[in-house]
């Protein structure tokens, strides 16, 4: 394919570079309306433009973030002050600028209440102009859900060959992917019932990364944490959280990934980080890859709260998510603890 693997992977290995994460600020227009609702502030262009202006201008930002999910509309639009692109911003400081490709989870027929991941019509084309516009990696969720009965085959397959897909037409269009299999939070499943459904999910993604050619050296996994279901009677602690994750990705992810950067699946601030933070200190210096973030609103919603929706609060709103980047980066090295909130 003529692919230059060796910057394809100096960027995946930059996105999880040592001391920083991800952040995710690549909310489809609806998911950005409704959190802007919760503020009592008016979802419009040039809201999301200022909100997210914030994010991007924090002072020193670079020092705790690596890359950044854009959503379309965001990756097309600019710094307020000053009017630079945001990928050009974003890469001036040293973050790399990437982009959610996916179009969201649909009904899969035939399974009531599963999804599948569409957007894969087009994408070649929509990854070329991502690239000229800046992108140098991109994101795609796939959704499985816990239940009775769930998650059938069939929801796997379709959603593991979806992103081995992705994976392929990303890295052809000199893209890295971050590959997202998130087995959702929503039930009330056992920490135990979500290990085996990890396992499964991941060793079905690899088997088709690996069936469709896709580098693993030029990629990175945003998988879930191995949690309880929201709704459990018996929901498990930090350190068990800790062991269970680390023992699913290495039976399951090959040591080839520079790194994986979790998903926050709808935790807590806080306890995404203690989380974060304790699978760092339990693994020292033995795992193969870096152990980062790619959180949005674990890392978002305290300067979303801050900015409500006024330019007077944009330092408190930045001072907010400078603090939960901060605390974030400490944790992905295990030197965060608790006495720092």
């Amino acid at each position: 394919m003529g692919l230059d693997l060796k910057t394809l992977n100096d960027v995946a290995k930059g996105m999880v570079a040592s001391g920083k994460g991800i952040l995710a600020a690549d909310e489809s227009t609806p998911t950005i309306g409704k959190r802007f609702d919760l503020i009592g502030a008016e979802s419009t262009k040039k809201t999301r433009n200022a909100y997210r202006d914030l994010l991007f201008t924090a002072d020193g930002i670079e020092n705790h973030i690596s890359g950044v999910i854009l959503f379309d509309e965001t990756l097309r639009q600019s710094t307020i002050n000053d009017g630079t692109p945001y990928p050009e911003h974003l890469t001036n400081l040293g973050i790399i600028p990437g982009i959610k490709v996916d179009k969201g989870a649909k009904p899969l027929a035939g399974f009531p209440d599963e999804t599948v991941t569409e957007g894969l019509d087009g994408l070649r084309q929509r990854l070329e102009e991502y690239r000229s516009l800046g992108a140098r990696f991109a994101k795609w969720r796939a959704v499985i859900k816990i239940g009775d009965a769930m998650p059938s085959f069939t929801s796997i397959g379709t959603n593991t060959h979806a992103l081995a897909r992705y994976a392929a037409l990303c890295q052809e269009s000199d893209i890295v992917p971050i590959v997202e299999p998130e087995i959702l939070m929503d039930g009330n499943h056992t920490i135990e019932d979500s290990l085996e459904v990890t396992e499964l999910v991941l060793e079905s993604v690899f088997a088709e990364l690996y069936s469709q050619g896709v580098g693993l050296e030029e990629m990175i996994l945003k998988p879930n944490m191995v949690l309880s279901g929201y709704d459990s009677a018996d929901q498990a602690d930090v350190d068990t959280v800790a062991e269970m994750t680390l023992a699913c990705l290495k039976r399951t992810v090959p040591a080839a990934v520079p790194g994986i950067a979790f998903l926050s699946g709808g935790q807590s601030d806080e306890l995404a980080t203690t989380h974060l933070n304790a699978m760092n200190l339990l693994a020292g210096s033995k795992n193969p890859w870096n152990l980062t973030f790619s959180y949005g609103r674990a890392l978002q919603q305290p300067a979303l709260k801050a900015w409500g929706g006024s330019d007077a609060n944009i330092g408190a709103a930045q001072d907010a998510l400078m603090k939960r980047a901060g605390l974030n980066g400490l944790a992905s090295t295990g030197a965060y603890s608790k006495e720092m909130e």
